[in-house]
């Protein structure tokens, strides 16, 4: 099953690398790929709340654009199934703030699976680190990938990075400053 799943994530990531190069047959067979996939998704989403297929079309539709505008957000050295999801969870979410729909005439096991936690946050907050460490240098983002995300001792990172011991030290510490100001200033705003 994993075998499966790796093989998938290969062919879209590869059908999206192409289509970003400009092949548009890939990208054309990518979009096939992901209308099934995300047509499934939102139908046993909107099942869940009582409504039907159309509503899951409309939808489909709207998270199709959105995958289409901002194909140019996609870092193709990350994993592109992450990316998707994120995309479609987005869409449904914004279509319940919008409609206001309530969970108050759902059963409490529908309500229950579709409010679970899933693996979709750690996908988000994946995602949103990576958009946050693409912001800093490429030293500081290496040294704290390696020591603060992998767990590798600081003369391993030094070793990988061909650089010394305190230039790590001082490389994390400079980019978690870095981050720390850029986040404060994002809640600011």
């Amino acid at each position: 099953m994993e075998e499966l799943a790796h093989s998938h994530e290969r062919e879209l990531r590869t059908l999206m690398t192409a289509g970003l190069d400009g092949d548009a047959g890939a990208y054309h067979a990518l979009l096939e790929r992901l209308t099934g996939h995300l047509r499934a998704y939102y139908r046993r989403r909107f099942a869940l709340i009582g409504h039907g297929p159309t509503e899951a079309e409309d939808l489909l539709q709207e998270a199709l654009i959105a995958i289409h505008t901002h194909r140019n957000t996609y870092d193709p050295s990350q994993p592109f199934t992450p990316w998707i999801h994120a995309i479609a969870r987005y869409k449904f979410l914004d279509y319940l703030r919008k409609t206001k729909s309530s969970f108050k005439d759902m059963p409490i096991e529908s309500a229950q699976e579709l409010t679970a936690r899933s693996d979709m946050a750690a996908v988000e907050s994946r995602l949103d680190l990576q958009r946050r460490m693409s912001r800093i240098s490429s030293k500081a983002r290496e040294a704290i990938q390696y020591v603060k995300l992998e767990g590798l001792s600081v003369s391993e990172a030094a070793a990988r990075c061909g650089m010394s011991e305190s230039a790590i030290k001082v490389a994390v510490h400079r980019g978690l400053k870095v981050l720390a100001l850029r986040i404060s200033e994002e809640r600011a705003t």
